[in-house]
């Protein structure tokens, strides 16, 4: 065994022996492993319903599609951005903090609404915690300038097999009004490399897909670095027409996600390099989130203040008190709505049995609404943000 892969090697001396206890009971455990309780340094101090924001930190790419009148570029210029996304979704927080860390598990409600300002215009996110057995996050991101919104929800269900493993049960569709163009985009798989060492950090695994109303599908094959080769985070994409297959792709795309890649176009010695992408050096857009003063009581920064600054202080006594408080709170509430017969009003998305998208696109790539696993199928309401802004 290698001085990198000793047990524990990147965990903090005095935190070791609880890493080691952590990672027994993960390996012995039978059930929703996020209510496990991680070791301190482990701990985020951000929710999980914040992480919606990572679909739309470059919003010249989120709205980029919109600008091309061909249908073929739209397509690939959507299968472009969400690649762009997979850096920020998937390790930018093992980036910056130097491995991934447990987040908040969000209670049932709890919002996170910002914005992006940049030359894209103003681009909005609302993000709602709309179940919590299971969890479920849904949102909304749209641009009214260029005519471009994304909604989707996602439940994830973790389980263990000498790692961590993810499977993410929902999906999202982006929507473009110039064309009244949807694209079907189905969510990765994920495990959890380096645990052994402490530095956790994600790997993706298997397909997903993106499939358009417009007549074309993405397939993006994922893979890492195995025993004897392979590189980190590295991935291979393709698009083609419905009435072709992916050995008939027109575009195909290769490299790491978060590094760089390139889009290929034509096939054998033909192959031209149309564009590249590099993970690392392209800047994202800071979100804009109201000050704590001026947020809602259920907005996710104000409501977890107390237990993130606890964290940041090490200070597990006031985190676990903190915490407590809050689940404490939200236990009575539900245990009133038991009593009165009622149910908690979500405040911008609601159950549909209405998904006529998700119908007509999903067969193409053989995904399943699973509406059992996520408490139902949930439709942003456009509406409630109307009469929110204008009781506010």
């Amino acid at each position: 065994m290698s001085g990198k892969e000793v047990e524990g090697a990147a965990v903090p001396a005095q935190s070791r022996s609880s890493w080691t206890s952590f990672l027994k009971s993960i390996a012995s455990f039978n059930g929703d492993l996020s209510s496990l309780t991680a070791p301190p340094f482990i701990l985020s101090t951000t929710s999980l319903v914040e992480f919606s924001s990572y679909w739309a930190e470059h919003p010249s790419l989120f709205v980029a599609p919109a600008s091309s009148s061909d249908p073929a570029e739209r397509a690939l210029l959507v299968l472009k951005w969400f690649l762009s996304t997979l850096k920020q979704q998937y390790a930018s927080r093992s980036e910056k903090l130097g491995s991934e860390k447990k987040p908040l598990n969000p209670f049932l409600g709890e919002l996170f609404l910002g914005k992006w300002e940049d030359e894209a215009g103003t681009t909005q996110l609302i993000s709602e915690q709309v179940s919590h057995h299971p969890p479920v996050t849904a949102y909304s991101i749209w641009n009214d300038k260029h005519g471009v919104r994304l909604t989707g929800y996602n439940a994830q269900k973790a389980s263990f097999s000498r790692t961590i493993n993810v499977k993410q049960i929902g999906h999202a569709v982006l929507h473009i009004d110039e064309y009244n163009e949807d694209y079907l985009i189905t969510l990765p798989a994920l495990h959890i490399e380096g645990l052994i060492t402490g530095s956790p950090y994600v790997e993706l695994e298997r397909s997903s897909y993106i499939t358009s109303s417009s007549g074309y599908t993405a397939k993006i094959d994922y893979s890492g670095k195995g025993w004897i080769s392979g590189k980190k985070n590295s991935f291979t994409a393709s698009l083609y027409p419905h009435d072709k297959t992916e050995k008939d792709s027109i575009y195909t795309i290769d490299g790491q996600w978060t590094d760089t890649w390139q889009v290929k176009k034509g096939k054998a010695k033909d192959v031209t390099v149309v564009d590249t992408y590099d993970a690392k050096t392209s800047k994202t857009t800071p979100l804009y989130v109201a000050p704590l003063e001026e947020q809602d009581n259920m907005e996710s920064r104000k409501a977890w203040s107390k237990v993130a600054a606890a964290i940041q202080k090490g200070d597990m006594d006031s985190t676990s008190r903190e915490k407590s408080a809050i689940e404490n709170e939200q236990r009575e509430m539900r245990r009133v709505e038991k009593e009165e017969g009622r149910e908690w009003v979500r405040r911008y998305f609601a159950r549909t049995e209405d998904y006529p998208v998700f119908s007509t696109l999903a067969p193409r790539v053989a995904e399943a609404i699973d509406s059992d696993k996520t408490n139902g199928v949930w439709k942003f309401d456009a509406e409630k943000v109307h009469t929110a802004k204008a009781s506010a």
